[in-house]
């Protein structure tokens, strides 16, 4: 099964009235890089919905996610190094980084990396009616589609982390796969960066098999970073892996079990 086609099998499923209470997204870090776990609700409604957190944790994949809400002149250096290591990344995007960085989002696309719907305006999704929610994530896409020529956006990171069974609902309703997160840390306060070394030992520290990492991409320290933990994490027997290679994974597993 392709990942076109399950995405648009996903697309054709519909629900009934759904609960819109609000969750804010959490994960249980663990000691010793052991696998992060979040709460009992939150995985059964990731099932329910074909969303993930987390990948196999029995293997040593890692997926790297970057959040792009604005440019900060990092993303370049990012781009480099990920380019350098031949290291797979997803970039979630807003219609405002669409707008003004779409020379980075083509780069980003040139070089076979993902770029992910984290909806127009970045409204909490359970805070605004069903056909906002549509708006806010097709408008996205239609300029996606407008800056590159291509028809793949099919991955949601939901804004400000808020989601509730009905967004998760309907986002799925429209074809997307919703991405949460199994690492990350306060990296996103430009007036507060700490060096390299700051940003390379908090993930080092909380890194674990399956992990999809959320960094963001205003972050200097995680710029500065990246290479050596590309490259440690490796000599550690870490792979660096595809959202897309995810999906095919947690597709093909029922399949598999039938």
């Amino acid at each position: 099964m392709s990942i076109i086609l399950y995405i648009t099998m996903m697309s054709t499923v519909t629900f009934a009235a759904e609960s819109n209470e609000k969750h804010n997204w959490s994960f249980n870090p663990a000691k010793n890089n052991q696998p992060a776990t979040t709460e009992p609700l939150y995985e059964e409604l990731l099932t329910k919905y074909g969303g993930y957190y987390i990948g196999n944790t029995d293997k040593k994949e890692l997926y790297l996610t970057f959040d792009n809400g604005y440019e900060n002149g990092y993303t370049i250096e990012i781009l480099d190094v990920l380019k350098e290591k031949g290291v797979p990344a997803a970039f979630f995007v807003t219609g405002h980084y669409l707008k003004e960085e779409s020379e980075l989002v083509k780069r980003m696309v040139a070089e076979g990396h993902i770029v992910g719907n984290h909806s127009y305006h970045h409204p909490s999704l359970p805070d605004v009616s069903d056909d906002r929610l549509k708006r806010e994530l097709e408008s996205l896409k239609e300029l996606y589609t407008e800056v590159t020529g291509r028809d793949d956006m099919r991955y949601l990171r939901p804004p400000q982390g808020t989601f509730s069974e009905r967004t998760l609902a309907r986002s799925t309703e429209l074809g997307y796969i919703n991405v949460f997160w199994s690492f990350a840390y306060k990296d996103w306060e430009t007036n507060n960066q700490k060096g390299w070394k700051y940003a390379y030992n908090n993930i080092m520290k909380r890194v674990h098999p399956g992990a999809i990492m959320l960094l963001h991409s205003v972050s200097r320290d995680n710029a500065e970073a990246l290479g050596k933990v590309i490259d440690d994490l490796q000599k550690e027997g870490y792979t660096f892996k595809s959202l897309d290679e995810l999906a095919m994974e947690k597709s093909l597993l029922p399949m598999n079990r039938q």
